[in-house]
C-alpha cells in the first residue's frame, strides 16, 4: 500500500533514521522550484554565458581558456560538495541543518557570477567561477539530501522525476533569459542568478527542517574533512556501481554541455551573434524530449518497483542522441539529436536519484553520501574539457566534433552497462 501525498502545509520530520512521513504537496512544489532556480543559476553559465564571456575577452584562445575555466571550477566544486554535505549533516543551527547551506550557498554563488560579469581577464573569470561553483554546490549538497530527508521510498520515483529534470528546464529558462538579455554578457550571467536567489528563498521559507541532534553526532575531527570525499566502493558495492554509471554518463553528456555553442559556430558555421538563440532552441529540444518521459518514467518505475532497467535503457538512449549530434551536418540534425538526448535524460534523472537514495551507505549522513555521489556529476565537467582535445584533434584539426561526440556516446553506453551489477535494487 502506497503512502498518499499529504495536503497539509508542513511535512512532519521523523526522528533521524526513521522513514520519512507523508510528503506535503507544498514542500514538493517548493522543492521543485528550488532545484529549478539553482540549476538555472549554475548551468546557464556553463551552457552559454561563460563561453561568450571568454570569446569576448580572449577570442584567440577561447577553446583552451574555456577548458581551463570550467575544469578548475568543476574540480573545486567536486571537492567542496561532499564537505558541505558532511557539514550540513552536522549543522545544529536553530535554523535547521539544510536552510543555512541553501541560503548561504546561493548568495556566494551569485557573488562569483558578479565577479565574472565584471572580469576583463581569464584569471579573474577563473576566480569568479570557482567561487560560484563552490557556492552553488553548497546549496546543491543540501538540496540533494531533501529527497531522502522528506520523501518516502514509494514516492521517490515520481518526486525525483519532477525534481530531476529541473536541470534541463532550468537550462531552458537560463538560455531564454540569455536570449532576452539584448546581447549584454553581464545580463546573461546575472539574470539567471537573480532567478536562482528567488526560488531558493521560496524553498527556505517553507522548508520543514530541523537541526542535527548533537547527541547523535560523533566528535568532529579535521580528518573528517578528508573522509567527506570518500565512500568505500568495495564495502558499498551498489553505491559504487551507481556512482560509476552516473560518472560515465555525465562524462559523455559533458561533451555536449561544454561544446554545444562551439558545435553550432565552428562545426555548423553559424555566427557567434546567432549562438544564444540557437543554444536556446537546442536546449528547448532537450527539454521537450525530457518532459515527455520524466514524470511518466518515474511513476511507472514506482508502480513496477523497478529502477535498474529504466536507468540502463535511458542512458543508452542518451548515447544514441549524442551520436546523432556528433554526426549532424545541419542544425536540424542537431535538434533531432538533442531531442533524443532529452528523451533518455528525462527518465534517467527521474529514476536514477531514486535508485541512489535506496543504496545510500548511511541515511543519517545523506547529504555527505550524496555529496560524494555529486562528484560523479562534477568530475566529468573537469575531465571532459581536459580529455576532449584527444578527440578534437583527430585528423589534424582542433574541432573534430564528430569524433568527440562519438566518444561521448560510448561513455554513455558504458554508464548504462554499469547499472547491471547493482543487487540491492531491482
Amino acid at each position: 500500500m502506497t503512502t498518499p501525498l499529504s495536503s497539509t502545509a508542513e511535512t512532519s520530520l521523523p526522528p533521524s533514521g526513521s522513514p520519512p512521513a507523508p510528503v506535503a504537496r507544498k514542500f514538493v512544489a517548493a522543492y521543485v522550484l528550488g532545484q529549478l532556480g539553482l540549476w538555472t543559476a549554475l548551468l546557464t553559465p556553463v551552457t552559454v554565458s561563460i563561453s561568450l564571456k571568454i570569446s569576448q575577452i580572449a577570442p584567440d584562445t577561447k577553446t583552451s581558456s574555456l577548458s581551463i575555466v570550467l575544469s578548475i571550477g568543476a574540480l573545486l566544486s567536486m571537492v567542496a560538495t561532499p564537505i558541505w554535505g558532511n557539514l550540513s549533516d552536522r549543522t545544529t543551527s536553530r535554523f535547521g541543518r539544510r536552510r543555512p547551506w541553501l541560503a548561504g550557498g546561493v548568495l556566494a554563488g551569485t557573488v562569483g557570477l558578479v565577479i565574472i560579469a565584471l572580469a576583463q581577464s581569464v584569471p579573474l573569470v577563473v576566480v569568479g567561477w570557482s567561487i560560484a561553483q563552490m557556492g552553488f554546490n553548497a546549496s546543491q549538497a543540501a538540496l540533494n539530501a531533501l529527497l531522502p530527508d522528506n520523501v518516502p521510498e514509494d514516492h521517490r520515483g515520481r518526486v525525483s522525476g519532477m525534481v530531476g529534470f529541473t536541470s534541463k528546464v532550468g537550462t531552458l529558462i537560463g538560455t531564454g533569459l540569455v536570449a532576452l538579455s539584448g546581447g549584454a554578457v553581464e545580463s546573461m550571467l546575472l539574470l539567471p542568478a537573480v532567478f536562482g536567489l528567488l526560488m531558493i528563498g521560496l524553498l527556505v521559507a517553507v522548508l520543514p527542517d530541523r537541526p542535527a541532534d548533537p547527541t547523535r553526532l560523533a566528535p568532529f575531527r579535521i580528518a573528517d574533512i578528508a573522509r567527506s570525499l570518500w565512500v568505500n566502493p568495495f564495502a558499498h558495492r551498489d553505491f559504487g556501481w551507481a556512482w560509476a554509471g552516473r560518472f560515465l554518463l555525465y562524462l559523455g553528456y559533458a561533451f555536449f554541455l561544454t561544446f554545444q555553442a562551439y558545435v553550432i559556430t565552428d562545426h555548423l558555421g553559424y555566427k557567434d551573434s546567432e549562438a544564444p538563440d540557437l543554444v536556446f532552441y537546442g536546449t528547448l529540444a532537450v527539454t521537450i524530449g525530457g518532459l515527455l518521459t520524466a514524470v511518466l518514467g518515474g511513476r511507472i518505475s514506482d508502480r513496477l518497483e523497478r529502477r535498474k532497467i529504466f536507468v540502463g535503457v535511458s542512458a543508452a538512449v542518451m548515447g544514441a542522441g549524442l551520436l546523432i549530434i556528433g554526426l549532424s551536418t545541419t542544425y536540424t540534425h542537431f535538434l533531432i539529436g538533442g531531442t533524443v538526448v532529452g528523451l533518455g535524460m528525462g527518465t534517467y534523472l527521474a529514476v536514477d536519484m531514486a535508485l541512489v537514495a535506496r543504496v545510500l551507505p548511511n541515511p543519517d549522513n545523506a547529504a555527505k553520501d550524496l555529496g560524494v555521489f555529486q562528484i560523479a556529476n562534477s568530475l566529468p565537467q573537469s575531465l571532459a574539457p581536459l580529455i576532449a582535445p584527444i578527440f578534437l584533434t583527430i585528423g589534424g584539426s582542433d574541432h573534430n566534433y564528430p569524433a568527440t561526440f562519438m566518444a561521448g556516446a560510448v561513455f554513455a553506453v558504458l554508464g548504462a552497462l554499469a547499472t547491471a551489477p547493482i543487487r540491492g535494487v531491482r
